[in-house]
């Protein structure tokens, strides 16, 4: 039996294709038989310098969109619907929130308000399917479209192998700008800590945007944010004890997933959650993980609980890792995609 082939639409979204589907399932449906291409829409900006290539190949594809995708090729797919098996688009953000977030970068705000304003309608327009990342976006792109299933992040390659230190001692913050201000809420505490424990080291891996109260400290390493291929190698080779996870109550952080606590999990370490959706719904504190109010007090208090007490900290790690390899389990992902083959 011959399966019809997936094609990914790609504008760059490189994590949220790889994690959803090209580095989680993909290979797997390959391996059965299905054809899966991807199509760098940044490399062919104009559809017509693919044809007649791009004819056969998209003809009775499914196509997957993640985010976004430039005009030429929306117009493209609006002219030549007839000729798909299906369009499926997957969001893993509130696009519309991060747009009015005025905690995030203005640049990042005017690219997420160009897509929420001229390009989402017409992807909804478009999509036979809409998919979202948590159960609380869902909620919200149901606003948009009729049809919206969920598909909660695969975990995609596998948790360090733990050797307990005789100390905790390295703390890990390695989310994007889009959670700068999030880290900003707690940089007090993390200034407190750095004063008052002198074994502690910190990564902050933001670059010149680390919060400049923690630029220039001694112990404090503020490398420059990787593009995700680079940090998937990155990711392989360090870990970290203890792991950063603040996220200020806002609507674009409520249609998060709980994607960073797999990321914690992969990197050997225990992870400190704000105590709001959607880590609340996940992690079970002092078990596998701590949930901490947003104060300066909480989050000292936090990491101090899992530098004096190492061996309950690495327990928790464990935990956490055995947590994230259920939640994250690609077998849910292949069977998603394998039902709308």
């Amino acid at each position: 039996m011959r399966y019809p082939r997936w094609v990914v639409l790609s504008d760059g979204s490189c994590p949220t294709e790889d994690i959803y589907f090209l580095g989680s399932a993909a290979p797997w449906l390959q391996a059965r038989g299905v054809e899966v291409r991807r199509i760098d829409t940044s490399y062919w900006r104009l559809p017509i310098m693919c044809m007649p290539w791009l004819v056969g190949e998209m003809r009775h594809a499914h196509v997957l969109v993640c985010r976004s995708l430039n005009t030429y090729w929306l117009s493209w797919l609006e002219a030549n619907r007839g000729r798909l098996a299906t369009i499926r688009y997957l969001v893993d953000d509130d696009i519309p929130a991060a747009a009015e977030d005025a905690r995030l970068p203005a640049s990042y705000r005017r690219r997420m308000r160009h897509v929420a304003t001229h390009l989402q309608p017409r992807l909804f327009a478009l999509a036979d399917e809409v998919i979202a990342s948590s159960a609380a976006l869902g909620q919200q792109l149901h606003r948009h479209h009729r049809t919206v299933a969920v598909l909660t992040p695969p975990l995609i390659g596998e948790p360090v192998a733990f050797t307990p230190p005789l100390a905790l001692t390295r703390i890990g913050f390695y989310g994007s700008r889009a959670h700068l201000g999030d880290l900003e809420a707690i940089t007090p505490a993390l200034v407190a800590l750095h004063q008052r424990h002198r074994d502690l080291s910190f990564e902050i891996m933001l670059g010149e945007h680390t919060p400049r109260a923690l630029q220039g400290l001694a112990r404090v390493q503020t490398p420059r944010a990787l593009n995700w291929r680079a940090f998937q190698r990155y990711r392989g080779q360090h870990s970290a004890d203890i792991g950063l996870t603040p996220m200020v109550d806002t609507p674009f952080n409520a249609g998060k997933s709980h994607i960073k606590f797999l990321d914690n999990a992969l990197m050997g370490s225990v992870g400190i959650y704000s105590r709001c959706s959607p880590y609340r719904d996940v992690v079970e504190d002092g078990v596998d993980g701590l949930l901490v109010e947003n104060d300066e007090v909480a989050w000292c208090e936090a990491v101090q609980r899992l530098v004096q007490q190492p061996g309950e900290s690495r327990a928790m790690a464990r935990r956490a890792a055995r947590k994230a390899r259920e939640l994250g389990d690609p077998a849910h992902a292949r069977a998603f995609w394998w039902a709308r083959r």
